[in-house]
């Protein structure tokens, strides 16, 4: 008798850890080859339409509170035992289920998450050279070093877009008395909070 109840439990775990990667794999991965309705007849073929719905809406909102969150391990398991507590909320063994998959998950859920917000373009790579002028208008600006940059650019799916950009010293040193600028101004909202 108490083999079978582990072997219930075991197939409750892995019926529900189905169910989560198949609500990553649509909500946070968009693979639209997952659907609800292969969700319910692969994994929860015996319980009713309106069971499995109130099923996916409760995992779906835990999921994006937990993603929203971007939760470490010690919010998850403040925020799961407060769930097993509520009543209505999930059992023990749903908990441990739900903590094993988000330690697996986190990082590419955090992931999607990002990439799904970005509205423009995002550095890929950048990538700089120094040369030296060999010709130019000016004869005074020839063997002048200058600082050849190339920025990668692009959205995720899309291909990527070239810039190259020169900058002579002035320029250079200009491009760097900014960049301490924008250093200092996200070292002082990050020490003040």
């Amino acid at each position: 008798m108490t083999s079978i109840l582990i072997m219930a439990e075991t197939d409750v775990a892995k019926t529900l850890s189905g169910l989560l990667n198949g609500i990553a794999q649509y909500c946070y991965y968009n693979n639209t080859d997952i659907t609800e309705e292969l969700l319910k007849n692969e994994l929860y073929p015996n319980i009713s339409q309106e069971e499995f719905r109130v099923l996916l809406e409760k995992m779906k909102g835990l999921l994006r509170s937990i993603a929203s969150a971007d939760m470490d391990l010690n919010q998850l398991e403040a925020f799961l035992t407060a769930q097993t507590k509520k009543q209505g909320g999930i059992t023990s063994g749903q908990a441990a289920v739900i903590a094993k998959f988000w330690k697996n998950h986190r990082a590419k859920i955090r992931e999607s998450l990002i990439n799904q917000s970005r509205w423009e373009n995002a550095l890929r790579n950048m990538s700089w050279r120094v040369d030296l002028k060999t010709q130019s208008k000016n004869v005074d600006q020839i063997n002048t070093p200058v600082a050849i940059v190339e920025l990668e650019l692009g959205k995720n799916g899309q291909e990527s877009d070239f810039l190259c950009l020169e900058f002579d010293e002035a320029k250079v040193n200009h491009v760097v008395k900014k960049l301490a600028e924008i250093e200092e101004s996200i070292t002082s909202l990050t020490q003040s909070t």
